[in-house]
């Protein structure tokens, strides 16, 4: 597929498309016009790239880890790495939910305080 069916397809730019293959996250061949034309495994490797993007995964270690998914493949230190980014994940999912927790609590002492949405909506209008 061409690259703007792979975008359309993944809901990523062609601009992002293009940096993935720069950053060596993504392959293509040429077409004899120099079209770049995509393998219909593209779409599943341009939904982890975002996958892992959207972790806050930087390129180059998303770079290291492609080849543990692709091929099954992986070494000691690839295991590591991705040991390390799960943990790394972790710490800010567990981060996140205190901080979810501290806002549930907020809430709470508003609506003891008689404040609710269904009061805020009446006041709008």
């Amino acid at each position: 597929m061409k690259i703007g069916e792979l975008a359309r397809r993944t809901g990523v730019s062609v601009r992002s498309l293009r940096y993935y293959e720069q950053q060596g996250l993504l392959d293509s061949t040429r077409t004899p016009g120099g079209q770049r034309v995509y393998a219909p495994e593209a779409v599943d490797r341009v939904e982890l790239i975002q996958l892992l993007y959207a972790a806050g995964l930087p390129s180059r270690t998303i770079l290291t880890l492609i080849p543990c998914v692709t091929t099954g493949h992986a070494t000691r230190d690839m295991y590591a790495k991705v040991r390390h980014e799960r943990a790394s994940l972790q710490d800010r999912i567990d981060e996140l939910t205190r901080a979810r927790d501290q806002l549930d609590e907020v809430m709470e002492q508003v609506r003891r305080a008689g404040i609710t949405e269904e009061a805020g909506a009446a006041e709008a209008a």
